[in-house]
């Protein structure tokens, strides 16, 4: 849970006023983890919360959570090709583990792919 806290202190949480539950928060690396509460305050706390407990889930499954959006600019660019099943099952598999979008997930699951190949090696 430790490691979990570190990392979501420092993703960029998002909070929106909605008219019946107070305030809906949510963060730019995980957008399908929310909170809820009547004041901006709790509705922070609650997101935090909501997202260390994902991202806690995510490492003890043995995934790898994102990184913080102000972790680095990416300036540098590959495309890949994929048939339709393909990317269906990217998207999906995006969709399903947290992530923003098919971009990330490659990112992320080749990067755990090159980095355990090296501990291991």
């Amino acid at each position: 849970m430790r490691k979990a806290k570190k990392l979501v202190a420092d993703y960029r949480i998002i909070l929106e006023r909605h008219d019946r539950l107070g305030f809906i928060g949510c963060s730019v690396e995980l957008p399908t983890v929310f909170a809820d509460a009547k004041t901006p305050e709790e509705c922070y706390k609650s997101t935090e919360e909501a997202l260390m407990v994902a991202v806690a889930t995510m490492i003890e499954c043995g995934q790898r959570p994102p990184q913080p959006a102000s972790a680095g600019l990416r300036t540098e660019q590959v495309n890949v090709r994929l048939t339709a099943e393909e990317k269906l099952l990217f998207s999906t598999a995006a969709m399903n583990l947290g992530f923003k979008g098919i971009s990330d997930f490659i990112r992320n699951s080749a990067l755990d792919r090159v980095i355990t190949n090296r501990q291991a090696g």
